[in-house]
């Protein structure tokens, strides 16, 4: 029975500011940096042991995954980066303030583009576009891994960890939309050969 840990990485500097984030390469806050300790000390006293890793190539999930391994006492683990777990690409709103963002083009197109499944705001991705690159690499790479019976933890972004989400649950466009990830929370889920993905916790 394979294991797999799903976790966003902790707050960065622009979901303090209530920026568009996107691909924009921030840091996290003190905060974060927090919220990511804490995520590792969960899982210790879990007693969960990644065989491997999987990180975006964006520094906030790359920095939360090292602090969760520092918890862990875990120096050697297996990572492996790629933009493919990115988080969804904002386009012409990365960089802005959500706030001003919604004063500028108005508060009902501003939620078009961010909670919509297939409509993306210029020049950038929805959460369809995001799953389309985020589960192909999901199904050839990570996949194996956790059907061989490995524990894989993934720390990567709300929607391309969303995109997984629904993929393992079998949701609807509705019900994704619906589902937030919190920073710093572990989605756990045990796999059985059999009857496939079941969600332990949250």
């Amino acid at each position: 029975m394979g294991k797999l840990i799903l976790i966003r990485h902790g707050q960065s500097t622009y979901n303090l500011e209530n920026r568009f984030t996107g691909w924009v390469d921030v840091p996290l806050t003190p905060k974060g940096e927090e919220e990511a300790k804490m995520a590792g000390q969960l899982l210790k006293e879990t007693n969960f042991k990644p065989d491997i890793c999987y990180t975006s190539v964006l520094q906030r999930a790359q920095k939360t995954l090292s602090i969760i391994l520092q918890e862990l006492a875990l120096h050697d683990t297996p990572i492996f980066k790629d933009q493919a777990l990115n988080e969804r690409h904002y386009g012409d709103l990365q960089n802005k303030n959500k706030a001003e963002t919604a004063a500028q083009f108005g508060d009902a197109q501003v939620h078009t583009w961010r909670r919509s499944y297939d409509i993306a705001p210029p020049n950038g991705e929805s959460l369809k576009d995001t799953a389309a690159r985020t589960l192909p690499y999901f199904q050839k790479v990570i996949l194996p891994a956790v059907e061989s019976g490995k524990e894989v933890l993934i720390v990567a972004h709300g929607n391309s960890l969303r995109s997984i989400v629904m993929d393992l649950e079998k949701m609807t466009p509705e019900q994704i939309l619906k589902t937030e990830i919190g920073t710093g929370i572990a989605w756990t889920y045990n796999y059985n050969p059999t009857t496939g993905f079941k969600r332990l916790s949250p």
